[in-house]
């Protein structure tokens, strides 16, 4: 028996170690919704983006420069990696606008959309061959997000969609985040990125200063919203390395299908800590998506093994 079990290849003890990486992932992401939960009670969900991505820039910066992955690029290389970083801006201003008014399982439930928006994305933009199968579980998809959507969207009007919204603009990202990382450095992506999303956010700030709205108008934050701006910072940047490191240990594969446990994850900070637990007609819709999004995911597998 122990014989057999010191036979395991190098190579299934690096998928191991990035299945654990991952889960710990999705287990420690959602805090980030939970610290800008609280901070919309105060702050303006554009100035937590604003802090979210200077805080990653100011993190992340020291690691580029130590590992000299700062290069010279072409200037359409540069225009890709700003719009990255505006495009995860805006996605992140809707998420948290939509987390002011949503319980944080029910927004990040719908935010699950994604990968079926990618799939179909991927088709237009980038030529990507997608059969019936696929399409038919992407549409099943969006109606598992329908019945999350349906009860909010009658308490809350528009605002229930905005998670569609950050769902979207992500799959764009996601996009150009598959376009530039074959030669680029994910530490220096993602300065580039909180680089761009900052001063993105700056300007909107600046613009929406003085004009009241609940999400663009700046304020001066108290030191317990300031503690909660830098959380979501922290918090944010830290849960993206574990993604780094899993991704290297571990392929897409075998990692895509354990992102729905931050559904769990954030279903569990939500009752604990806001006192919200999802009704069954939810749950309902929120089975449908994850189904739907692991077919996906295995005919994906089946695909790449043909």
């Amino acid at each position: 028996m122990n014989k057999l079990a010191d036979q395991s290849s190098p190579a299934d003890n690096q998928t191991v170690k990035g299945v654990i990486l991952f889960i710990a992932f999705a287990a420690y992401a959602p805090a980030i919704d939970v610290f800008g939960k609280l901070a919309t009670e105060e702050v303006p969900a554009a100035e937590i983006t604003f802090a979210r991505f200077l805080l990653q820039t100011i993190l992340l910066a020291p690691i580029v420069f130590c590992r000299r992955a700062f290069t010279a690029m072409p200037s359409r290389d540069l225009v890709m990696h700003a719009t990255r970083g505006i495009l995860m801006a805006i996605a992140t201003v809707f998420f948290f606008a939509a987390l002011k008014h949503m319980p944080i399982a029910d927004a990040i439930s719908i935010f699950f959309v994604e990968p079926f928006l990618l799939i179909l994305l991927g088709a237009w933009l980038l030529g990507e061959k997608v059969g019936w199968r696929r399409y038919a579980a992407c549409a099943v998809g969006f109606i598992g997000a329908l019945i999350v959507i349906q009860p909010s969207y009658e308490e809350l009007g528009w605002t229930a969609a905005l998670p569609l919204g950050t769902a979207l603009t992500f799959a764009f990202y996601m996009i150009l985040t598959r376009h530039l990382a074959p030669r680029s450095d994910p530490f220096a992506m993602q300065t580039y990125a909180g680089i761009a999303g900052a001063v993105f956010m700056g300007i909107v700030l600046w613009v929406g200063e003085g004009t009241g709205d609940a999400t663009f108008d700046p304020v001066w934050p108290s030191p317990y919203y300031m503690g909660l701006l830098l959380g979501v910072g922290v918090i944010a940047t830290s849960s993206h390395l574990l993604i780094v490191f899993a991704s290297r240990f571990s392929p897409a594969s075998v990692l895509a299908p354990l992102q729905y446990l931050e559904i769990v994850a954030a279903t569990i900070y939500g009752y604990f800590i806001f006192g919200d637990f999802m009704s069954a007609d939810k749950w309902i819709g929120v089975a449908i998506i994850i189904g739907s999004g692991l077919f996906i995911f295995w005919r994906e597998r089946k695909l790449s093994q043909t």
